[in-house]
Order: structure tokens, then sequence, then C-alpha cells
């Protein structure tokens, strides 16, 4: 006997769930799209109707996007999920399953470059140079060395 597709969705989405983290509420969306995805595709094997393909020529997804090309100037894409950020936090990537570490290492990131939108890195600059933050952190670096060497 023919599973129900509500049944096949299910399945779908349980193997999802298995191979990637995802939320409750993810897990709930994938649901619906696998269903009536499925429900599309039975419709269109009993009335031998051609499938609508979805004009998706501007939209890149997560996967095929450059890694490069990810961080904007206003925003920063995940590379796993595909949701826009003003800074790619550790919090986010723990609900992939992923360190910042290993989250550069994934996608060829160096370890100082920022996961941060362009306009938040430059912001954060010129706001460091102003305050004199680099000098400050030269004379603290010296006290300290010199403290050290007299001890």
């Amino acid at each position: 006997m023919a599973k129900l597709l509500t049944e096949m969705a299910a399945d779908i989405a349980a193997a999802q769930a298995s191979h990637a983290t995802m939320s409750g509420d993810e897990i709930g969306e994938f649901l619906r799209k696998t269903f009536k995805t499925l429900r599309d595709l039975k419709e269109v094997e009993d009335t031998g109707a051609q499938i609508e393909q979805p004009d998706d020529e501007g939209v890149e997804s997560p996967l095929q996007l450059d890694p490069r090309r990810s961080i904007r100037r206003n925003k920063v894409i995940c590379l796993v999920c595909g949701k826009e950020f003003k800074q790619l936090t550790s919090r986010h990537l723990k609900d992939h399953g992923l360190t910042l570490k290993e989250y550069r290492r994934k996608y060829g990131f160096s370890a100082r470059e920022s996961l941060a939108a362009k306009t938040l890195t430059n912001k954060r600059k010129k706001k460091a140079k102003e305050t004199g933050l680099g000098e400050k952190l030269k004379s603290a670096r010296r006290a300290r060395a010199k403290k050290q060497a007299s001890s």
C-alpha cells in the first residue's frame, strides 16, 4: 500500500532533521513546504500537467554563494542557512553545530577576517581611531612588558 503524503513528508523531514540542526519552527516550515511540494507533484502525476519552474535566476542559494561574496556592505549571509545578519555570531553558528573557527575553516576565511558587515567593521575601525585605542594598547603592552622585566 502506498504511503500517504503526510507520512512521506514526515519521513523526509525526519531524515533532514537527523542530518542538520533544525529548530522546531524550521522543522514545521520544512514539513509544510515538503507536503506542499509532494501534493503538487501528485497533482501533476495525476493530471499529466507540466511542473512550473520557479524563477530563481536572480536569487543565489546559500550553498551556491561564493564565501567572499557573503560578506557585503550592510549584511553578512550565513553560508549554512542563508539568513542575513549584521554580524555572524557564535550563538547563531551553534544552531548549526559549528564554532566560528570551524565556520572559517569550512568556508576558507582567515582567522583574522571579520564576519561582520563592512559598514559595521568600518564604523568600529573609525571609533577605535577616534578614541586612540591603538595607542592605548601599545602603551599598555609596553607597561606590562616593563613590569614583567622588572619582576
